[in-house]
């Protein structure tokens, strides 16, 4: 086990820096540039954009779109992630995940905005698509497409999973009753047993389930981290302070660069907001709008919901609390220690309430995407009942597995994985951006006349016979 762990952290290691910290920075400054910061220049439009009502109310609209992509992104990573890129990188982890949300808003923008474009309809005449159908139809590149949807099912139906079953059972370490052997065991049976009831419900339940659950957990936290900060209201300076302190310390940065605050915020970051990776655009297909780049603008929020707000949240509640993480308690126990210098013993319970919430949501959230990855794979067709459901037979597995997991080895896997998808969806996007940059000068002509944006294929340079959708 230590060779196959040595294994993985040094993948793990190398893919992110230099390559994909490299990769990720450069195509965020090319995107923001480009756009000439649509991530914040258009902020106040976006907001607006949220609750835009489909064209009928059997369609997906920009709200649920953006609540399936936000289940996915908002998950165990938001409090464990955080707290585990804190204690073992330093605070100033905290920063490099502010940087990279700012300039991987405008990755979110550009494929989401292209798998509006490039979306397809089915026979229902509800919409569906992702990077697979941009790459496969913008740049003719099928074998591409296909490595990419490979890459997510080992993400979102493995990886993930795997990590955020071991994330929810590390919330019960804290209390008495804890046993290493057993309650890791009972964690996984339980929520295997939880999700793989649900799957039955298919994709409309998902979407009907995320909207719902995923405001109010998100506020309830919010709220709760708010009352820890602000109860410990004087140490606030001297946590920016050290956040700020320990990001521009170069020197110990570049000293232990695999384990410096910089490679554990970007990875922490990407693991969390998810933008760039290709996820979210599998989503974003789905809504019902009269342009393209309202969902793309639509989608910078989602990144912002989960970094600036929750993930923020998350840091802030923890170095403001006076709690100190030795890097074994590293994960949720620091964050429900923070929680419990205010509200005793009731703080861990609630994060544990949290922690399963997010957990359940994330899990449903993933094998949405999975769902339209397999499809694709089967010649734009869902497979079979049979194949489904031994499929989703593994995908349980993999959760009761998961929450017995080492932690170095979930979090490798899931980096790994991810890593994979992204790298092949940022110079997909790099290439294609033109497309989704003249379909936002098109969005923005449009609104100077006070017009609501209306998109023509041949208005941005493309023939409609190249599209699916977009032809009237």
């Amino acid at each position: 086990m230590e060779s196959i762990l040595e294994f993985f952290n040094t993948v793990d290691d190398v893919m992110y820096f230099p390559v994909l910290v490299i990769v990720l920075a450069a195509a965020g400054l090319f995107f923001t540039i480009r756009t000439r910061g649509v991530q914040l220049r258009l902020f106040g439009t976006a907001c607006k954009l949220i609750v835009e009502k489909p064209a009928s109310s059997q369609k997906v609209s920009s709200f649920q779109a953006l609540m399936v992509s936000t289940a996915s992104r908002v998950g165990t990573g938001n409090i464990v992630g955080v707290a585990t890129a804190i204690s073992l990188g330093g605070p100033g982890a905290c920063f490099w995940m502010w940087l990279m949300c700012i300039i991987g808003a405008s990755s979110a923008f550009i494929e989401s905005t292209l798998a509006q474009i490039f979306k397809q309809k089915d026979e229902n005449g509800h919409y569906y698509g992702g990077p697979a159908y941009y790459i496969e139809k913008a740049l003719k590149l099928p074998v591409i497409a296909a490595i990419f949807c490979v890459f997510l099912i080992a993400t979102y139906a493995f990886g993930f999973n795997l990590l955020c079953s071991y994330n929810l059972q590390s919330s019960f370490q804290v209390y008495g009753f804890y046993n290493e052997t057993w309650t890791p065991v009972i964690v996984g049976g339980v929520l295997a047993v939880s999700v793989g009831f649900c799957l039955l419900g298919g994709g409309a339940r998902i979407v009907k389930l995320t909207e719902k659950v995923v405001p109010v957990m998100g506020i309830a936290y919010v709220l709760v981290s708010l009352i820890i900060i602000f109860t410990h209201i004087s140490n606030i300076p001297a946590a920016f302070a050290g956040i700020f302190e320990d990001a521009f310390n170069f020197r110990a940065i570049f000293g232990g660069l695999a384990g410096s605050c910089m490679v554990f915020g970007i990875k922490r970051g990407l693991f969390s907001n998810e933008a760039g990776v290709g996820s979210a655009p599998n989503a974003s297909a789905s809504a019902d709008v009269t342009h393209p780049a309202k969902q793309g603008l639509v989608q910078t929020i989602s990144v912002y919901i989960d970094t600036m707000l929750l993930c923020t949240a998350t840091a802030l509640m923890c170095l403001t609390s006076g709690v100190n993480c030795p890097p074994g308690d590293a994960g949720a126990p620091y964050v429900q220690n923070a929680v419990s210098t205010v509200f005793g013993s009731f703080g861990p319970v609630f994060i544990t309430v949290a922690m399963v919430l997010f957990a359940f949501t994330t899990l449903i959230g993933n094998l949405y995407y999975v769902d339209n990855a397999l499809a694709y794979l089967n010649g734009k067709q869902k497979p079979g009942k049979v194949f489904m459901n031994i499929f989703y037979i593994c995908c349980i597995a993999v959760i009761f597995v998961g929450a017995m997991a080492p932690m170095d080895l979930a979090w490798a896997l899931a980096d790994i994985t991810m890593g994979g998808m992204t790298l092949i969806n940022i110079p997909c996007c790099v290439i294609l951006s033109g497309i989704a940059v003249k379909a936002l000068r098109d969005f923005e002509q449009q609104k100077k006349r006070r017009l609501n944006p209306t998109f023509r294929a041949q208005n941005i340079g493309l023939k409609p016979d190249d599209l699916s959708c977009w032809k009237e």
